[in-house]
């Protein structure tokens, strides 16, 4: 098992990514092995920063390029297991049926790069809750999930239960906590109704230990990554939080 981070939260409280391989340091220096996604403008950017993985030891699952299916392409040339799947727009007015028959067409098309598509759950996004994503993976058998723990709980999903019915299907864990903030507030405006925040520094009662408990009794060996996407002090210190919660649970 590998333990990174979805990188989105770090860009959010620094305003971007200003210096991949300092980053990629840093996040070494306190015991991950890499990050999600390298992103890259064109072919030559994604060798040059494929290479600065490399020669730090660090590594990543997926590309984004400048398209979708450049995306496709140089994840499978870069030898990397998935792309997500984004078969257009994926906000909540978007039509189930019609989003299904587009990530069909997407995972049909992953074949001949010998790459899987995964469904990254998320809170405000056409699969949000658990009765959605229920529906979407017997509609799309060809998917296999990035599994966002906090999103699936945060949408009221029993993630246990996730594990144990798709667990030949999951690729990736995102792993997070819930600070909720005013559970009055609806999911149309998750964002204030709940933060995202380090594991075990929740107020919602996030049981880790029987994630994780479900996912080893399946011999899961895929990606653990941890992903704040709202950082409240020193990205380094709160990531450094959750790994070490993930660890332990995973030894």
């Amino acid at each position: 098992m590998k333990y990174g981070v979805a990188d989105y939260g770090m860009n959010v409280w620094y305003g971007g990514c200003y210096d991949l391989e300092g980053r990629l340091k840093a996040l070494k220096s306190i015991g991950f092995d890499g990050i999600e996604r390298l992103e890259a403008n064109d072919a030559t950017d994604a060798m040059n920063r494929a290479l600065v993985f490399h020669k730090l030891g660090m590594d990543f699952n997926t590309v984004r390029g400048p398209n979708v299916s450049i995306g496709m392409e140089w994840t499978s040339a870069l030898g990397k297991p998935y792309v997500w799947i984004t078969p257009g727009v994926a906000n909540r007015t978007v039509d189930f049926n019609v989003y299904c028959r587009r990530a069909n067409a997407f995972t049909d098309a992953l074949k001949a790069y010998n790459i899987k598509g995964v469904l990254h759950n998320h809170l405000g996004s056409r699969i949000e809750n658990h009765d959605e994503l229920d529906r979407f993976m017997a509609a799309c058998p060809d998917a296999y999930l990035l599994l966002d723990v906090g999103h699936l709980y945060g949408a009221g999903g029993d993630v246990v239960k996730a594990i144990e019915d798709y667990h030949d299907r999951i690729l990736a864990v995102h792993f997070k906590d819930i600070e909720m903030k005013d559970s009055t507030i609806g999911l149309e405006r998750w964002g204030e109704r709940l933060r995202f925040c380090e594991v075990g520094g929740g107020n919602v009662g996030m049981d880790f230990q029987a994630m994780a408990d479900a996912l080893k009794k399946y011999h899961f060996d895929g990606w653990c990554f941890v992903e704040h996407d709202t950082h409240t002090d020193d990205p380094i210190k709160q990531l450094k939080v959750s790994l070490d919660a993930l660890k332990k649970m995973f030894a």
